[in-house]
């Protein structure tokens, strides 16, 4: 039997359904999301809350023309099979295959690239006012979660829109839910309005009105009611009474499950002029009993049973990095109180949970605010605690301004985990954590280390408690190595880099390869098959430090060999490579060649790590291609080392 959703190539097919159809629809859609998910992993819990939400507002709006500004693409995934992506939307996040967030250039119905919270109210400003400038009449619609409504960059736009006065319509997608748990006086707000007892009476109030004005038409006769009597279609006063005195008209709650109702209330929204806001209540996971009882569990799930929930795991694989980390600071903790955890609304992901049970009363969750979250980790830092702000890589560019003037100005000692650093995968290229290294390390103050397996991530996290002024620490998303891991904790020697091959060898070595972080172990590997199959001498680095450098190691290196090859998964523009460099230029070390292997001047696209590592030469193969066109040119293969785009390598000779 054919289902309605093989039918659908545009959204204007969705205003031919009767009701009957359009909930067989969500009902395909949202199965479609299910087995699709389940497949390799992806953001399942917040797009099945988003089905009815998602029909009502392509059948209310004339979209391409009028435009939908989604915040994030984690609520997008039905905007996606509604706007002819239905035939390719099992390649989701796959090399090659459609982006699991919103992109310009994937679709004239993506009216905005989103991936971090909290942007969508601007941007949809910023078109409004555009719209107007041009003397056109297109709607403009910015949908955002109430998680992403506590960023700043959010509450920022809300005011300058209510004093802006522009046609704008603002949905707030209100699950109760972020990633983590929603925190904060917004939420609770937010919370009371949801639990508001009028909210039933709102709902059989508006359905009784449909039914007895002609044709149905809610947004005929509110327009044609002076705005003091449109607010007769809301709460009392005090449910949005914040919304209102910033000068918007607040429309809600209303149920965000209801697809006609809330076509009827968007039509009746796009009538009205000025800011409007409207609270939809939606169901994370709805439609999927599993994801319905744990949303933070199947927020972002890795391969699971469609079935029945259950998570497809392999037996025996090492710990995740971001588990020894949690797992480490509590031990820390315990030995000193002055230790606090932060977060910001990624509890889950950075595993501070953990620590949020050993310690609530030294954990603190401080919503979708990176920049509240480092600032705050400065205010503690100045009264003799020790701030562990644990933000993940890419949301940490949010929080550049304060990294610097709030920290590193001050000197302040706040401790910065940076997870999910260097190649993140089919998330795609708002989510790799590669910009890092170039980003803190020019940074007065801060010390910037990043370790080679996950028994090394302990010892770092402990040498940067130990030490005074910011530090950032930087690891990568997934497992381990599967290392043996030590029990007690040892400092490591600020700007010291370990030698991984034998002092002696390096009289006779041809070339030393330096790994920072997760490329350490390709660079030891190239480094033992270029003895086994080449009789290349080269010796292995385990550079630790980007700032400080290792600078008599690295020079002791640069002179005896001549030839330095660095490897990293971050930028080549500005890493740790570009920190090598820098020294041996200042240096005046002219006759020493140096590689530099680190990703291009580029986004880097969505897939699957290994394969992205393949496509940009971060394998211990291309390592040795490198290697040996350094040392005995002509008898590489595979690489086109000589060629950037291919690669990513690029040349200094000093």
């Amino acid at each position: 039997m054919t289902r309605i959703l093989d039918t659908i190539d545009s959204p204007a097919q969705l205003k031919k359904l009767t009701p009957a159809q359009l909930t067989e629809l969500a009902t395909e859609l949202r199965q479609e999301i299910i087995e699709t998910v389940a497949l390799r992993g992806g953001h399942l819990a917040p797009n099945l809350g988003t089905v009815e939400l998602t029909l009502a507002l392509h059948i209310a709006f004339d979209t391409p023309y009028d435009k939908l500004v989604w915040d994030i693409g984690h609520q997008a995934y039905p905007h996606k099979l509604v706007t002819g992506r239905r035939d390719r939307f099992r390649t989701i996040k796959q090399l090659g295959g459609i982006s699991g967030y919103l992109r310009r250039d994937e679709s004239e119905y993506d009216a905005f690239g989103a991936s971090h919270a909290s942007t969508s109210i601007s941007a949809a400003l910023g078109m409004a006012a555009a719209r107007d400038l041009q003397g056109k009449h297109y709607k403009v619609v910015a949908i955002i979660g109430d998680g992403a409504l506590t960023g700043g960059m959010a509450l920022e736009a809300i005011n300058n829109a209510g004093a802006m006065q522009k046609d704008l319509i603002i949905v707030l997608n209100d699950n109760d839910k972020s990633i983590s748990d929603n925190v904060g006086a917004l939420h609770a707000y937010l919370g009371k309005i949801r639990a508001d007892k009028h909210y039933r009476q709102l709902r059989e109030a508006l359905g009784h009105t449909l039914d007895h004005m002609p044709g149905g038409s809610l947004a005929k006769g509110v327009a044609e009611r002076s705005a003091r009597s449109a607010k007769e279609f809301v709460l009392p006063s005090r449910s949005g009474v914040i919304f209102e005195e910033l000068g918007f008209t607040f429309l809600g709650p209303f149920d965000g499950h209801d697809t006609q109702q809330m076509v009827d209330v968007f039509r009746m929204a796009g009538e009205l002029h000025g800011p409007i806001m409207v609270q939809v209540i939606t169901q994370k996971g709805r439609g999927a009993s599993f994801a319905e009882a744990d949303p933070t569990k199947f927020h972002g799930p890795g391969a699971y049973d469609p079935v029945t929930g259950e998570m497809k795991k392999k037996s025996g694989e090492p710990p995740k990095y971001q588990d020894v980390f949690a797992d480490a600071l509590v031990e820390l903790a315990e030995r000193d109180r002055t230790i606090v955890g932060i977060t910001a609304a990624m509890a889950e992901g950075t595993s501070l949970n953990k620590f949020q049970k050993a310690y609530p009363d030294r954990y603190f969750d401080v919503g979708i605010a990176e920049q509240h979250a480092v600032t705050f980790a400065a205010g503690l830092a100045c009264e003799h605690m020790k701030p562990v702000a644990a933000i993940y890589s890419t949301f940490m560019q949010r929080a550049f301004d304060q990294v610097i003037h709030d920290v590193c100005v001050q000197n302040l000692h706040v401790v910065f985990p940076m997870d999910r650093a260097g190649i993140v995968g089919e998330d795609g290229h708002t989510q790799h954590g590669v910009f890092d290294v170039g980003f803190m390390r020019m940074m007065p103050n801060m010390k910037v280390l990043a370790p080679k397996d996950e028994n090394e991530l302990r010892h770092m996290l402990y040498t940067a408690l130990c030490l005074d002024g910011p530090v950032a620490l930087r690891y990568p998303r997934g497992n381990g190595l599967g290392v043996e891991m030590e029990t007690e904790f040892k400092k490591l020697p600020v700007g010291k880099a370990e030698l991984l091959t034998p002092e002696a060898e390096i009289k006779h070595a041809e070339c030393a390869i330096l790994g920072f972080g997760n490329m350490v172990a390709p660079a030891l590997q190239a480094a033992q098959e270029l003895a086994a199959e080449d009789n290349i001498c080269a010796v292995a680095v385990n550079a630790r430090w980007a700032k400080p450098l290792d600078e008599e190691l690295i020079l002791r290196l640069a002179r005896a060999t001549k030839t330095l090859v660095t490897v990293e998964d971050g930028m080549a523009a500005t890493g740790f490579g570009s920190a090598v460099a820098e020294l041996l230029h200042a240096r005046g070390l002219h006759d020493v060649r140096l590689k530099v292997i680190g990703l291009p001047d580029t986004f880097v696209e969505h897939g699957t790590p290994a394969i992205l590592r393949e496509l940009y030469g971060l394998t211990s193969g291309h390592i040795k291609d490198v290697v040996r066109e350094l040392v005995r040119p002509g008898t590489h293969s595979g690489y086109p080392v000589s060629k950037p785009a291919k690669g990513t390598t690029k040349e200094t000779t000093r």
